[in-house]
């Protein structure tokens, strides 16, 4: 007994010639359905009832593995927004400070680096006003050197929004000089404490005093983070060290302790109250 002729249909998917029961280039149904509403017949395909107007029943086959296929990697396009949003925060406070000038009267070791604030930056900028750091052609340790010194005038005034603001450029910069010497990593735990990244900043005084026990800039980097985790015997403890330390580690000359010598000078007389 011979089968009857096969009818061939256009896929309403694909728009393939078809014949039976589903599409062989695409596996979309070729049976007319009916809506689940109304009751009206349904051609091929269709995604909306003719006659009323509702939803048909779910995609065909082939539609549903086109939404179902394997999503590709987003992974690229997170890494290049997150680099994206690190250059338009680099920019925008470069940006900024050139718009808006700061007074550098601010309280000890607020600029510790000589020759790197912005005093006398150029002669068209009004007297007692400092313009913002270009730090574009800087070197890494001299962009450091500036935005560290920017932190600790803002955190000088009190401008916590603005601490906020510049430290994490900050910190990447340091992060950047890596390996990292026990200079830097005083800098990087000062502006981590600024910004009230307190973990941060204990890392790079354990460091330090890793390296070398007595070392007079790890020991005040300690005992200030002890006073902001609310470890009072521990910051006596660094400060007695530091009472301790401080004639043979002077006599070292090293470059940081002339660097800091604000802050050694400050913390010593802490010490010994």
């Amino acid at each position: 007994m011979t089968q009857p002729p096969q009818i061939e249909v256009v896929c309403a998917s694909c728009s393939q010639l078809a014949s039976g029961k589903f599409c062989s280039n695409c596996g979309a149904s070729l049976e007319p359905g009916s809506c689940s509403s109304c009751g009206s017949a349904l051609s091929p395909g269709a995604r909306y009832c003719h006659n009323c107007g509702k939803p048909a029943s779910p995609l065909p086959r082939a539609e549903t593995a086109v939404v179902t296929a394997a999503p590709t990697s987003s992974l690229p396009w997170i890494v290049a927004a997150i680099a994206l949003i690190t250059l338009l925060a680099f920019l925008a406070g470069s940006a900024f400070n050139k718009r808006r000038g700061s007074s550098l009267d601010a309280p000890q070791n607020a600029l510790p680096q000589a020759g790197l604030d912005d005093r006398g930056a150029g002669a068209t900028a009004p007297e007692g006003v400092v313009r913002g750091p270009d730090i574009s052609q800087l070197s890494p340790q001299e962009r450091a050197d500036r935005l560290f010194n920017r932190v600790m005038v803002l955190a000088g005034e009190g401008k916590t929004d603005s601490v906020l603001f510049f430290a994490p450029m900050a910190i990447e910069a340091y992060r950047m000089l890596a390996p990292l010497n026990a200079d830097q990593r005083y800098d990087l735990g000062r502006i981590a404490e600024a910004a009230g990244a307190v973990p941060l900043a204990r890392a790079q005084a354990d460091t330090i005093l890793a390296q070398n026990p007595t070392h007079l800039l790890g020991l005040i980097l300690g005992a200030r983070v002890a006073v902001l985790e609310k470890r009072t015997a521990e910051g006596k403890a660094l400060e007695t060290r530091l009472v301790a330390a401080y004639a043979s580690e002077t006599a070292k000359k090293l470059p940081e302790y002339e660097r800091h010598q604000a802050d050694i000078t400050a913390a010593l007389s802490r010490a010994r109250q």
